[in-house]
């Protein structure tokens, strides 16, 4: 029975992500930092599809706590057969006035815990000639963005970092996809005081549920990109024909201003 282990795993995407693998019969391990959250969540997903559920309560922006997750999976003789990179989160701001801690923990999460996720378990996956790994992009990884400067750039990061490996482990039988949804009805709105931003506010968004199938469905695939959405994938082709002022321009006007 394959394992999948899954990052940000206590809601939102990485939770419906989590729910899928486990009705597909794989064993899951829940990352997230609340461990009464991750057991709750172990107890009822176990319990539902019959599979074996565990959990570590980590802070993934601590570069430490990554390999623990790393070590402490290994010493248990845990494989991994899907890496899901999920966890992540955003600020709304600009940037001289949002808070630099902030941002370096979302630097530290966004990007230094996936890569070194990342890095740990494709070595891996490729000496056994098979493995699937999902990072979450966003629609943001495809432009610049005004009023969330740090998480946009974080996010060009996850897809071209994404991009690359998957490419250079072609003919291995692992594969890296990045999933790249548009805003969701999910946690992440609060988290990132986007809740009055003109993105979300007063919009009917796809559940975590619809992303999370299609996510999945993309990854068994092995496709390198996924975009959700037929609009999304309109506008991602917004930076191919229009000056990058212009689409800077134009992010900034979709995002409103930060109050």
């Amino acid at each position: 029975m394959a394992t999948a282990l899954v990052t940000g795993a206590s809601g939102g995407i990485g939770l419906e992500l989590a729910r899928v693998l486990a009705a597909k019969g794989n064993n899951i391990v829940l990352v997230a930092r609340s461990e009464d959250k991750l057991k709750e969540i172990a107890d009822k997903m176990s319990a539902e599809y019959k599979v074996q559920v565990s959990y570590l309560a980590k802070d993934l922006s601590d570069i430490k706590q990554v390999q623990e997750v790393y070590d402490e999976l290994k010493q248990k003789g845990v494989v991994i057969n899907y890496l899901i990179n999920n966890a992540g989160f955003g600020d709304y701001g600009f940037f001289t006035e949002t808070d630099w801690a902030k941002e370096l923990q979302m630097i530290n999460l966004n990007i230094t815990a996936l890569t070194m996720l990342t890095k740990l378990y494709a070595k891996e996956m490729k000496q056994r000639g098979e493995g699937r790994i999902l990072n979450l992009g966003s629609t943001g990884s495809f432009f610049s963005g005004p009023t969330m400067a740090v998480y946009y750039a974080t996010k060009n990061y996850v897809l071209a970092f994404s991009e690359a490996v998957n490419n250079e482990l072609k003919g291995t039988g692992v594969t890296v996809t990045c999933l790249c949804p548009g805003a969701t009805e999910s946690g992440f709105q609060a988290a990132a005081d986007l809740g009055e931003s003109k993105l979300v506010k007063d919009k009917k968004l796809p559940t975590s549920a619809e992303v999370a199938q299609f996510g999945y469905d993309a990854m068994m695939n092995g496709e390198a990109v996924a975009v959700h959405g037929f609009n999304n994938k309109m506008l991602v082709l917004a930076p191919r024909f229009l000056p990058r002022a212009v689409v800077v321009d134009m992010v900034r006007q979709a995002q409103g201003e930060p109050k």
